[in-house]
C-alpha cells in the first residue's frame, strides 16, 4: 500500500457552500398557497428557467406572490391575469408564461378567459389554487364550494352546483396539458408543475393545473390542523380527484 501525504500547504477544495435566501410569506397561518408556491419555486429552479418566467397574479389571496420570487411579475385586474399572460407570451414568445390565480378569479369573473385561453391552445402554463371558497374577501360561496358546505353567503348550506374545471377543460381542449394535485403531496406536485412548465418550453401549447389546498381561517379549522387536513384530503378529494387528464 503507498500512503500519499499532502504538502502541509495545501488546502482541502471543498465545493463552495450556497446560501439559500428566504423570506416570510404573507398568507394567513396554515394556508395552501406557500406549499403550492415552494413547489413552483423548486419546478422553475429545476429547469433552469427563471430569467425567463413572467409571473401573473390575480387580485385575491394569489397576489400576496407578487414580491415572493425573484421573477418579474405582473399583478392583473381581478380574474384578468390570464389574457394579460396570452399577451405577454405572444408579445415575447421565448418567455415562459404563468397565470397564477384562485379559484373565484378563474372560475368565476375570469372563466370566459380560461376557456377561451384553452381553446385557443394558447402555449401559457395556468395554475389555480382551489380552496372550496373566496378566502381573502372573508368566505364566501365560490364556483368550487362544495354542495352543502356552510359559508358567509350560504348559511344554511351551498347549493348543488360546483365546478371541476380540468374535467371541463378536457373537453374543450385535449391536447392540452392537464392536472389537478394537492399541497399535501409536495413531490407529486413538484413534479406536475415541472411537466406543465417544460410543455409551455416544448411549445406544447395550453397547460393547466389545479391545486386542492387547505384554508384553516375560512373553513373554521385554524388552531385545529387535523380537522384541516381531513376535510382537505378526505372530502375535497372525493369530488376532485388528484390525477392527470
Amino acid at each position: 500500500m503507498v500512503e500519499t501525504k499532502m504538502p502541509p500547504d495545501a488546502k482541502l477544495a471543498f465545493p463552495k457552500c450556497v446560501r439559500l435566501e428566504s423570506k416570510p410569506h404573507l398568507f394567513c397561518p396554515g394556508c395552501g398557497h406557500p406549499e403550492v408556491l415552494k413547489a413552483l419555486g423548486f419546478a422553475i429552479d429545476e429547469l433552469g428557467i427563471q430569467k425567463r418566467v413572467a409571473l401573473g397574479v390575480d387580485i385575491g389571496c394569489s397576489l400576496l406572490a407578487w414580491d415572493f420570487f425573484n421573477l418579474d411579475t405582473i399583478e392583473t385586474h381581478h380574474g384578468r391575469t390570464i389574457p394579460t399572460m396570452v399577451g405577454f407570451k405572444r408579445a415575447k414568445p421565448e418567455g415562459v408564461a404563468i397565470a397564477y390565480v384562485g379559484d373565484g378569479g378563474a372560475y368565476a369573473i375570469g372563466m370566459s378567459h380560461l376557456i377561451n385561453a384553452a381553446i385557443r391552445d394558447e402555449n401559457i402554463l395556468v395554475i389555480v389554487v382551489n380552496n372550496g371558497v373566496y378566502a381573502m374577501t372573508g368566505g364566501q360561496e365560490a364556483p368550487t364550494t362544495l354542495p352543502g358546505t356552510r359559508v358567509k353567503t350560504a348559511p344554511c348550506g351551498a347549493d348543488r352546483h360546483f365546478v371541476r374545471a380540468p374535467e371541463m377543460i378536457r373537453n374543450v381542449n385535449p391536447n392540452a396539458y392537464i392536472a389537478r394535485g394537492i399541497t399535501t403531496i409536495q413531490v407529486g406536485l413538484r413534479k406536475t408543475l415541472k411537466e406543465a412548465l417544460q410543455h409551455q418550453v416544448e411549445n406544447g401549447g395550453f397547460a393547466f393545473v389545479e391545486v386542492l389546498s387547505q384554508c384553516p381561517m375560512n373553513w373554521g379549522t385554524l388552531g385545529r390542523p387535523e380537522k384541516t387536513f381531513e376535510y382537505l384530503e378526505k372530502t375535497m378529494l372525493a369530488a376532485y380527484p388528484v390525477k392527470k387528464y
